[in-house]
Order: C-alpha cells, then sequence, then structure tokens
C-alpha cells in the first residue's frame, strides 16, 4: 500500500487540486462575489480614551465601508442581518495631536473590508482640568420710578469650570446678568451662566457646574414714595336702557411722592380720581382723568390714567306670534302649513326690543326641491337685527302638506267678461 501510494501520490494530489478548482469555479458561478461600497454610512466609535484627557477637536461622525463578499453575504446586508462596526483605538494615547487608523469588522463570514473612508483621522487630547471662580453679577436698568435696588444676593456664588487645559485657563470671568428695568419689587430670577475671557468674549468648549444660579434683587421705596391704587369716581347715569359692566384704569396703582414723607404715609392706600360724567354714554368709552390728591402730594410720572369704561344695553325678552311665509314652491303646486302661526321669543338688547315690529321679522318655510306630499319642516326666523337673537320658538316644525295647485277655466258671465272659478 505504501509502494503503491508513493508511486501515485501525483496523481492523488492533481486530482485534488482539480476536484477543489471545480468545487471553486461550481460555489463563484452560483454565488459570485461582489465589491461594491455599502449603502448605509456607519456610525464611528471611540474606544479606550483616558478619562484624563479630553479629545478637543471635530471628528467625523461617519465613514464609508468598501467589502468584498458573496452576493448571498449582499443580500442578507441590505436585509439589515448582520452588525457594521467602525471605530477608532484612543488606548495608550496622550497629550497632543495623533494620526489614529480606522479600523471596521463585519460580523458576517465571509467578508473583506477592502476600502475604509475616511482610513485614518487626527485626534488632538488635551488634559481634562477644572478651576472654581467666583459668580461675577451684571445688574442692569433701572427700577420703576420712587425705587431703588438694593444689594443683590446670588447662589451659589462659587461654580466650577471644566474643560480642555487651554480653554479653561482662558475663562477670567464667570457672569450671571439680569435686567431689572421698571421693577417695582423684589425680583428673584435663575439666570443662566457665561464664561468669558479677558476681552469678555464667550468662552467656548467649557462646562460649567452649576449651568445656572440664582439672583435675588431686592426692590425698595425711596423714601417720600409711595404706591397707592387708583379709584375712579363718577357722576351722571348712562342712556336709558344701558348699563356701566366694567371700569378698568391704567395703570391700576401710581407712585406718589411728598417732600414730607408723612404726608404719603397717611394716604389711605388709594387715591380717587376727579369725578367723570357719565350722562348719555351708550357704549364703550376710554377717557384720560386726573386724579385728586391732596395739598403737597404730587404724582410721580405721568399726571392722568387712562379709565376705560364698558358699557351695555340692558337685556330683555319679547315674546311675539307670526305667520308662517312658505318660499321656494314650484308654481305648479300649493301649500298648506299648519299651524299657520308660530310663537316666537326674543331675546337681546332692551333699546332694540323696544322698536321691533312685526314688519321686521319673517318667519318662513323653504319648500324648494319637494314634491307632492306631507313634511314636517323647521321655520326659520331672519330678518333680526343682529344683536336680537332667537330664544325660543314654538312648535319647533311645522306641517307641510304639498298638493297639485287647482286649475283654472274660464266661464262667460252675463256681461261678456270672462273671471276665472277654481276648478278643485
Amino acid at each position: 500500500m505504501l509502494r503503491w501510494l508513493g508511486r501515485n501520490l501525483s496523481t492523488l494530489l492533481l486530482a485534488f487540486v482539480l476536484a477543489l478548482v471545480v468545487w471553486v469555479s461550481a460555489v463563484l458561478s452560483t454565488d459570485p462575489n461582489v465589491e461594491a461600497v455599502l449603502p448605509r454610512p456607519v456610525t464611528l466609535e471611540v474606544v479606550g480614551q483616558d478619562p484624563a484627557y479630553l479629545q478637543v477637536n471635530a471628528l467625523p461622525s461617519q465613514v464609508r465601508l468598501t467589502i468584498n463578499a458573496p452576493q448571498s453575504i449582499w443580500d442578507q446586508l441590505n436585509a439589515g442581518q448582520g452588525e457594521v462596526h467602525a471605530w477608532i483605538d484612543l488606548s495608550g494615547l496622550g497629550e497632543g495631536e495623533h494620526v489614529v487608523k480606522v479600523n471596521a469588522q463585519v460580523t458576517l463570514n465571509p467578508v473583506r473590508v477592502t476600502r475604509v473612508e475616511p482610513s485614518e483621522v487626527r485626534v488632538r487630547l488635551e488634559v481634562l482640568t477644572s478651576r472654581l471662580l467666583p459668580v461675577q453679577l451684571n445688574i442692569s436698568g433701572d427700577p420703576a420710578l420712587g425705587y431703588r435696588r438694593g444689594n443683590p444676593q446670588v447662589e451659589p456664588d462659587m461654580v466650577t469650570v471644566t474643560g480642555p487645559q487651554t480653554s479653561v485657563m482662558k475663562v477670567v470671568t464667570v457672569r450671571a446678568s439680569m435686567d431689572v428695568t421698571g421693577a417695582n419689587e423684589t425680583v428673584k430670577k435663575s439666570v443662566t451662566l457665561q464664561a468669558l475671557d479677558q476681552n469678555g468674549n464667550v468662552v467656548t468648549g467649557v462646562n460649567l457646574v452649576p449651568p445656572s444660579v440664582t439672583i435675588t434683587q431686592p426692590v425698595q421705596l425711596l423714601g417720600g414714595y409711595r404706591n397707592v391704587v387708583v379709584k375712579v369716581v363718577t357722576t351722571g347715569q348712562v342712556a336709558e336702557g344701558y348699563w356701566l359692566t366694567n371700569i378698568s384704569v391704567t395703570p391700576p396703582t401710581v407712585i406718589v411722592f411728598s417732600t414730607d414723607p408723612q404726608l404719603v404715609n397717611d394716604l389711605p392706600g388709594f387715591v380717587e380720581t376727579n369725578p367723570l360724567d357719565l350722562t348719555g354714554l351708550s357704549d364703550d368709552v376710554d377717557m384720560r382723568a386726573t386724579l385728586n390728591l391732596p395739598p403737597g402730594v404730587t404724582l410721580a410720572g405721568e399726571e392722568s390714567v387712562l379709565v376705560r369704561l364698558s358699557i351695555a344695553a340692558l337685556e330683555g325678552s319679547l315674546p311675539i306670534s307670526l305667520p308662517v311665509e312658505v318660499i321656494g314652491l314650484s308654481p305648479e303646486l300649493h301649500a298648506t302649513v299648519s299651524p299657520e302661526v308660530v310663537d316666537l321669543l326674543l331675546s337681546g338688547p332692551l333699546p332694540i326690543l323696544n322698536n321691533l315690529t312685526p314688519a321686521s321679522i319673517r318667519v318662513s318655510v323653504n319648500l324648494s326641491g319637494l314634491e307632492v306630499g306631507t313634511y314636517q319642516v323647521s321655520p326659520v326666523v331672519d330678518l333680526l337685527p343682529a344683536q336680537v337673537k332667537v330664544a325660543s320658538i314654538l312648535p319647533e316644525s311645522v306641517e307641510v302638506v304639498i298638493q297639485p295647485a287647482p286649475a283654472v277655466t274660464a266661464i262667460a258671465s252675463p256681461t261678456g267678461v270672462l273671471s276665472p272659478t277654481p276648478i278643485p
């Protein structure tokens, strides 16, 4: 046997190679290899980074892969099967700029990654550092007239600046800004912090912990000033059939001043306007009103206030009975309505209801398109003034009987004149 194998070894090897070639050819013919770019980009991951360093430059978020694989593998990839990974490994890298290779892997086999775009990236690492800095307040704007700002407070008053060492060292001020223009009471607000360099420019790439602080800015009245409510005084009556629904004043409170603080302290907490005459008014109106101030007390700011008077008509109701008109009926038809009269209850302003007449209202049923038969139809009320509403209508529907219109024939009269006579 050994001698036979020795004599025929070359023949056996040749047969094995030929069989292998035939098998490979058969496989490639049924499942050929395809080299192409993967349709979907792959997210680039970063691994192995030392937490003592911070990556500060921008990296591509995705890469493109060109792979060589059998068509069956491509079918699986296009169907979303298998996982594709791309990453850079920063293990052992310290401070400075580095060129790092992009690695890629496909979990399906057999697959060969032939190209990665980009194939390498530049990474700049800096030492991660932090500093504790005080919060600098920037309070702008003036309070309302007669008020002054007190000493502001901030909580917390120290913040931690973290980030790349070069960026953190640029920060010289952490500022919190707030505007109190027109404030007439203590202002408490949460404010976002800003990291600024020596030129007052915002430093990017750093984190502030906490990112915001709470500022409390006391706002107090000056001596001799007082904030009081405005009370509107009126005389006369609005027009008959109308009533005063509301009175509003702008501003609702005013600041009064006196060189003698005791005079403003003696005020009852409000000041009255000089009387406004309402005689004959029948609609909303705006008026300027001056204030009735005691001697020695003046109004800080504008000398008058805006008073808005809201006036509306008194509401009432009016019962009325009206006949039902037929509209839209074909000329060759005749309609009988039952009942012929409906009862309406109208509501609206009394001055308008008092002037209503039956001629200004119409109740009708629209019979357009209806043929011979019996119907239940809801009457419609129109010609009403816009301010008047129909509170109810009784009955809500009427019976309408539609029949052919009676024919007309001509009969000779004794005088020889033709007169029409209805024939059922």
